[in-house]
């Protein structure tokens, strides 16, 4: 199996100390034209490609059992059909994509849906903006005024186009039309989002305006005592408990064991112990590291933090590698799942707060991370 760095790998190393790059006339023109949303694939689920990846008759990357007949690269769309067990040598994850086009590791897939919107025309009234969170495969974005964060300044000398993906949650603080169409404005700088203030123009289509309703607390009558959640690094796991009944089950990609060279680390490590929601944040750029291996994320939805250090559980759209470790220490889930989470934790806020801050001894939800030594 190809092990070639996905787009989310590639920002990773490249993403940070990028302030002095010389940038391509003809690249950075193109970020300006707005684009319309593409035909996506007709399928129910929608499989976006998150690195170049083989195709192969057979579920399986052995050269003895299956043939590679072709090969899908980064943002490539495929219609789902199922998950099957395989024989992916070398690798822990044994899951394959069944395609039209043959199977694909599925850990380079991710899943989403085409389900586009009727946009706003106008900002709501006495409102100074607000979320929207992206429900089709892949947004295009034009960017107004001059590059600043490292993830754009990283897809301009790579040549990539800039975009937010499926389960993406932005804050919009403009809304205009363009030749018929409406174009929501990403302040990435604004909305409590703590980004860079880069700003980005898009089809309005693309992104579902979320309402208090859909974000509101999850079992708000249960005592905060009695939630509780329990994170198990050994197996994969997170399940939420009220009292002694689980009412929520997930997999999870915690921190890695291994660095970008494949040399075991502890650099990486999720804490253990009995944590507690101390932040929590509709959506967050995340960023860390330097020139060499570090890494910029905008818009990483749903963030429960856990830790003062910054350790969260969120929502990742960059991978399909649940139940298997692979963070820089964050407790990665699908973005559905960051969702359900957020909800359910205390504190509960508000779309309109975005976020709440706790200091000891007032703290939230109860996190119990363990591992076993095996």
């Amino acid at each position: 199996m190809n092990r070639n760095f996905s787009r989310r790998d590639f920002l990773k190393v490249a993403g940070v100390g990028l302030g002095a790059m010389a940038f391509r006339p003809f690249e950075f023109e193109r970020l300006y034209i707005p684009k319309r949303l593409p035909q996506f694939p007709n399928s129910e689920i929608i499989g976006r490609l998150l690195g170049k990846t083989d195709i192969h008759n057979r579920p399986s990357n052995d050269p003895l059992q299956a043939t590679v007949t072709g090969t899908l690269y980064d943002d490539n769309l495929i219609e789902w059909g199922r998950e099957v067990v395989g024989n992916a040598v070398g690798l822990t994850n044994q899951k394959y994509l069944e395609t039209p086009q043959g199977y694909v590791w599925s850990s380079r897939v991710q899943p989403t849906r085409n389900l586009p919107n009727t946009p706003l025309t106008e900002m709501p009234a006495g409102q100074p903006g607000f979320w929207a969170e992206v429900t089709v495969p892949y947004i295009d974005m034009a960017l107004e005024g001059a590059p600043y964060s490292p993830w754009i300044q990283s897809l301009i000398q790579y040549n990539y186009p800039p975009r937010v993906y499926y389960g993406q949650v932005i804050w919009i603080d403009q809304i205009r039309q363009n030749n018929g169409f409406v174009e929501y404005r990403w302040n990435e700088g604004s909305g409590h989002g703590y980004g860079f203030g880069d700003i980005f123009w898009m089809d309005g289509a693309g992104l579902k305006v979320l309402t208090e309703e859909e974000t509101s607390a999850i079992s708000p009558d249960v005592d905060p005592a009695d939630k509780k959640v329990v994170a198990n690094l050994t197996y994969q796991t997170l399940s939420c408990f009220e009292g002694t009944n689980e009412v929520f089950f997930c997999r999870i990609s915690s921190g890695a064991i291994f660095d970008y060279q494949g040399n075991p680390t502890d650099a990486y490590a999720t804490p253990v112990g009995d944590l507690n929601t101390n932040w929590k944040i509709v959506s967050l750029n995340m960023s860390g590291g330097g020139s060499t291996s570090g890494y910029s994320t905008p818009a990483v939805p749903w963030c429960t933090v856990i830790s003062g250090e910054g350790v969260a559980i969120h929502g990742a759209f960059w991978h399909n590698d649940f139940g298997e470790r692979r963070s820089h220490g964050c407790i990665n889930v699908r973005p559905e799942d960051a969702k359900w989470i957020f909800r359910w934790t205390t504190p509960y806020i508000s779309l309109a707060q975005s976020e709440a801050r706790m200091t000891w001894p007032d703290h939230g939800t109860v996190v119990t991370v363990t591992e076993l030594k095996i």
